[in-house]
């Protein structure tokens, strides 16, 4: 009897839990159905119920204005709504109000309309808008909305404010050469300058709007004729899918269109370099700009991308291919090094050159902690220190990590908390995980999970968690191309671009596995004919 009655109690949970998710999933789509109260309501004739109307919606708006004038001797009305700050009063002025109050033909009424379009208004965009909730996102979004008396039709002015932050360089991508140009917050300027280096009437921007809430403006990027049409396609998908109040930064994007619900490595690539998602688009991918920040998404994103930088393309390829290489090595002694240590010092001594684990023996002699607890604190300990430095202000923040580093370091060594060999190990890992930004967090969590497998297992869990991790990235893919791509499955004719980098000339075709089907025809080589002279080898 206890048995079914544990059991018929744990059912009752379980339906009980499931019919609250269910409830809380019916009050999400309510309140988001909240938004599309509009949703194919026509526009009011009468200019009296539009003012209503208007200000029962934008009740409380302070910076919410209407301004109503009389078209010249025609007397019909005329509101102009709009957001005080929102909108240059100046072209809104002389592009707009003036020329309708001082019109002075005799057009029949019922043509107003077309008059305020092709004759009046002098502003350089002008659109129509047919319900009710188009005027209100217009409105929302910094535009002049124009309501006639007696039509159903309202029109849309573009005199939205230019002001802007003017563009700089980002201080979270330094370029030694190239461009010093980054992104803004600003939609607008940031596709002019993807187009000042794409001038090619196959570069595509689309435009959608997400967001319940916020009605953000997203632009997706890419050039037709490069990308994969699966590729695009999938994201329309998956952008057209979020269902969210707000969309602030892409970052809100990035989480709903990776692959995988939790996954450990990045899987959607972001830049604040107009001449970097350049690039990357010319590779076949496909680039997503959201209004209001200056962090651009491309897709799909491959591991191989973390271990490039910029400069590999502007100077000597060698120099280039030794860099790339010291990347690749400084990646597997930020993760690996600290847990080495730890296996070593407790399972496999040995291993370890006599001298070398004399040393070592001494300076651990009289330490309370054993060498993984130590090698744990270190490295929490220069996380923290890490996380300070960039939270702080800039003039400082610098300042206390380094100092930091070098008074706790030597304040560990002197107290006999930890040692002076782990003290370095920790110090160089985490330095070298500088050397890859973009995975910084994920090595973080690696570096742990590796010396936990250290301490139990030695050398063997370390190999243990290598295995898995390598199958699990192998499994892995971005918007359907494989994440490590070209290594695997193997594409020959990209591993120019990968363990080293070689000249621009030699770099005949695309990555093919972005562009399979597609223009994949990069450049034709490098002409060493006689008659433009010898090359030095």
């Amino acid at each position: 009897m206890s048995i079914l009655y544990v059991g018929d109690y744990m059912f009752k949970r379980l339906s009980n839990f499931f019919m609250m998710k269910k409830t809380k999933r019916e009050t999400k789509k309510e309140h988001l159905g909240k938004s599309n109260r509009y949703k194919n309501e026509n526009i009011p004739k009468s200019i009296a119920e539009i003012k209503e109307k208007l200000n029962k919606d934008f009740t409380n708006c302070s910076d919410f204005v209407i301004r109503e004038v009389e078209i010249g001797k025609l007397k019909t009305k005329i509101i102009v709504a709009f957001f005080e700050g929102f909108v240059d009063r100046q072209i809104l002025s002389q592009n707009v109000i003036e020329p309708i109050i001082n019109y002075s033909g005799n057009d029949e009424k019922n043509k107003i309309h077309e008059l305020l379009k092709t004759n009046i208004i002098s502003s350089c965009t002008i659109s129509e808008l047919n319900n009710y909730e188009d005027t209100i996102d217009g409105i929302s979004s910094g535009e002049a909305v124009i309501f006639i008396e007696g039509e159903s039709k309202a029109f849309k002015v573009g005199v939205k404010s230019p002001e802007k932050r003017a563009v700089e360089q980002p201080d979270t991508e330094v370029s030694i050469k190239g461009s010093r140009e980054g992104f803004t917050e600003n939609l607008r300027s940031n596709t002019i300058l993807l187009r000042r280096r794409i001038k090619n009437p196959q570069f595509k921007i689309e435009s959608i709007k997400l967001g319940e809430e916020t009605k953000t403006d997203i632009a997706i990027c890419y050039i037709d004729g490069i990308v994969k049409k699966e590729i695009i396609d999938e994201v329309r998908r998956r952008l057209q899918r979020i269902k969210i109040d707000a969309v602030l930064a892409t970052g809100y994007l990035e989480q709903f269109i990776q692959d995988g619900k939790y996954p450990l490595f990045p899987m959607v690539g972001n830049s604040e370099k107009p001449d970097k998602v350049a690039a990357k688009l010319l590779e076949g991918r496909v680039a997503i700009i959201a209004d209001g920040t200056p962090t651009v998404l491309t897709v799909p994103f491959l591991f191989i991308e973390t271990l490039q930088a910029q400069e590999d393309y502007f100077g000597e390829f060698y120099f280039a291919s030794f860099v790339r290489v010291l990347r690749y090595i400084s990646l597997l002694i930020s993760l690996y090094l600290p847990a080495l240590y730890v296996a070593l010092t407790t399972f496999h001594q040995t291993v370890i050159p006599f001298k070398l684990m004399l040393t070592m023996a001494a300076s651990r002699e009289g330490l309370p902690f054993s060498a993984f607890t130590e090698a744990l604190l270190m490295v929490l300990t220069f996380e923290v220190l890490r996380e300070a430095g960039i939270r702080m202000p800039r003039a400082i923040g610098q300042a206390v990590s380094i100092v930091g580093a070098i008074v706790i370091g030597e304040s560990a060594v002197n107290a006999g908390i930890a040692s002076a060999p782990l003290v370095i190990v920790s110090a160089l890992a985490g330095i070298c995980s500088f050397i890859v930004p973009p995975l910084m967090k994920t090595g973080a969590i690696l570096r742990i999970g590796l010396l936990v497998a250290a301490e139990i297992l030695g050398l063997m869990g370390i190999g243990v968690v290598t295995i898995v991790l390598i199958t699990y990235l192998c499994n892995k893919r971005s918007f359907g191309i494989p994440y490590l791509t070209p290594f695997s499955p193997l594409h020959t004719a990209d591993l120019k671009d990968s363990l080293i980098v070689v000249p621009i000339w030699a770099m005949f075709s695309r990555p093919r596995a972005l562009t399979e089907g597609q223009d994949t025809t990069r450049t034709t080589g490098k002409s060493f004919s006689s008659k433009e002279g010898k090359t030095d080898e």
